[in-house]
C-alpha cells in the first residue's frame, strides 16, 4: 500500500472566493420565480449516476406530455469532444470538452447554458478508434467541483468561481499506469476523501489538500467509476480494474473482497448495479453479464450469461428488471432473477439511459430522447424527440424539470421537460 510519504507532494493552490450578494428583496423574487417553474419534486444531479449512485433520479412530477416538435430547447452549447456527462447543482451545470488537445472544465448557467468560468489545461484528445477527449464527468460537493482527466490530471475547484483549491496529476507524479483508452471514473466523494479508479484498486486523496491518503498500487485500472456499497461485511467501495471487481475500505484501501471478471482489452467499464446485496455487473466483447450476491466477505455468482454485454454505459435496475445497451446496439430488458432476456429493441443504436419518476429516459446513439414505460413485457416508448445530432454516449441528466443531453462532438442541448407553460 503507498501512501503521501511515499509519494510526490501535490501543487497545492491558495484559493480566496468572492460572491456578490443580491438584494434581499431582488433575491426573494427570484427564488419564488425559480421555484414556480420547477416540477413538484425538482432535483440536482451533482454527479455521475446521480446522487443514489444508480441511475434514478428522485426527481417527480416532470412531464412526458410533449408538442409533436418535441420539448422546448431552451439552449444549445458546444464545450469541445469527449463524453463527460453534465453534473447539475444550484442552477450551474458543470462538464469537460476537448479543443486542439486542450482540455477544458466548464461552468454553465444551467437556465441559459452561458459559461460562468472555465479552467484549461493540455491535455491531448487521443482518438483511439473513436473521438476521444475526456469521459468522466465532474462530481459537485458543496462549494467545491472535483475533476479527472484522462491523462491523470485531479483538479479540485471552487464551484463558484473556478478558482484553483489544488491540482495534481496522479500519472506523473505517481506513475499510475494509464489505461488504453483513458481514466475514465468520475471521482467519488466519501466523507473527507476523493476516491478515483487509478491502480488496480483505486486511489484516496485528502478533498481539501490533494494529498493522497492511499493508493493500491502502479498497475492499470479499468474504467468504472468508485460507487459505494454498504451490504457486506464493512462499508465499501466498489472499482473495476482490468482484471476484477473489487470492494475496497475507503478509509484505508484495505482489500476486502475480490471478483474475478476478465474482459477483452481490460474493457471494464459499465459501472456494477447495486440491488440490496445484489451486484449486477455486465461488460462488453462477449464477456456478458452476472449477478453477484454478498455475504460478509464472501461473494456468490447468482446467475451469469451472455445476454447482456455492456460495452460503456451502464444499465439500470427498476423492479425484478434490468434494463441496458447491449454491445450488438440492442437496448434489451432482463429478468433480474435469472438473468433471462425479456424483450430487445433495436431501434436506438448505442445509447444510453436513467431513470425518474416511474419512467425510462433514453438518449439514442443519433440523438434521440425517449420517454418509455418500465416493462417486463415490451418496449413501451410514450414520446420521442430528436434533440441532437452526431454520435450520443454520453448519459442523459434530468435536474430541475431539464433534461441535459450531449454528443461526441461537444453540443450540449438543455431541453424543458419541466411541463410548465411559461
Amino acid at each position: 500500500m503507498l501512501n503521501e510519504n511515499t509519494l510526490p507532494h501535490s501543487r497545492l493552490h491558495v484559493l480566496v472566493a468572492r460572491s456578490p450578494v443580491a438584494p434581499a428583496g431582488l433575491a426573494a423574487a427570484l427564488l419564488l420565480c425559480a421555484i414556480g417553474s420547477l416540477p413538484a419534486s425538482a432535483n440536482d444531479w451533482p454527479r455521475w449516476r446521480g446522487t443514489d449512485f444508480n441511475g434514478i433520479s428522485k426527481e417527480t412530477g416532470w412531464s412526458a406530455s410533449w408538442p409533436q416538435e418535441g420539448p422546448k430547447q431552451l439552449w444549445k452549447a458546444n464545450v469541445g469532444t469527449g463524453f463527460s456527462s453534465i453534473a447539475v447543482s444550484n442552477g450551474r451545470a458543470y462538464t469537460l470538452g476537448n479543443i486542439n488537445d486542450t482540455e477544458t472544465i466548464y461552468c454553465l448557467d444551467a437556465n441559459t447554458g452561458k459559461v460562468l468560468w472555465k479552467h484549461s489545461y493540455a491535455c491531448s484528445t487521443d482518438p483511439n478508434l473513436y473521438e476521444g477527449g475526456p469521459n468522466a464527468t465532474p462530481t459537485v460537493d458543496g462549494n467545491a467541483v472535483y475533476t479527472f482527466s484522462r491523462k491523470g490530471h485531479v483538479f479540485a475547484l471552487d464551484a463558484r468561481s473556478g478558482n484553483v483549491i489544488w491540482s495534481r496529476n496522479i500519472h506523473d507524479e505517481l506513475g499510475l499506469r494509464i489505461p488504453s483508452w483513458g481514466f475514465s471514473g468520475s471521482p467519488l466523494v466519501d466523507g473527507k476523501l476523493l476516491i478515483i479508479n487509478a491502480g488496480p484498486a483505486g486511489t484516496a486523496l485528502d478533498k481539501a489538500t490533494g494529498k493522497v491518503v492511499w493508493s493500491s498500487g502502479k498497475e492499470s485500472a479499468g474504467y468504472s467509476s468508485p460507487i459505494p456499497f454498504n451490504a457486506g461485511a464493512a462499508r465499501a467501495v466498489l472499482l473495476f480494474s482490468i482484471k476484477a471487481l473489487s470492494a475496497v475500505n475507503p478509509e484505508n484501501g484495505q482489500l476486502l473482497w475480490e471478483h474475478p471478471w476478465k474482459t477483452s482489452w481490460g474493457v471494464n467499464a459499465a459501472d456494477p448495479v447495486i440491488v440490496g446485496d445484489k451486484i449486477f455487473i455486465s461488460s462488453g466483447y462477449n464477456q456478458g453479464c452476472a449477478l453477484l450476491r454478498v455475504a460478509g466477505n464472501k461473494v456468490s455468482v447468482l446467475w451469469q450469461n451472455e445476454n447482456m454485454r455492456n460495452h460503456f454505459n451502464s444499465s439500470l435496475a427498476v423492479g425484478d428488471s434490468v434494463y441496458g445497451f447491449d454491445e450488438s446496439s440492442e437496448f434489451k430488458c432482463l429478468d433480474l432473477q435469472t438473468g433471462s432476456i425479456r424483450w430487445s429493441e433495436q431501434s436506438l443504436g448505442k445509447g444510453s439511459l436513467i431513470g425518474a419518476d416511474g419512467k425510462l429516459l433514453i438518449l439514442g446513439e443519433k440523438g434521440q430522447l425517449v420517454v418509455a414505460e418500465p416493462s417486463s413485457e415490451a418496449f413501451r416508448p410514450v414520446a420521442r424527440a430528436q434533440v441532437l445530432g452526431g454520435k450520443c454516449w454520453t448519459s442523459p441528466v434530468l435536474a430541475n424539470g431539464r433534461v441535459y443531453c450531449r454528443n461526441a462532438k461537444g453540443d450540449v442541448v438543455c431541453v424543458d421537460v419541466s411541463g410548465k407553460t411559461n
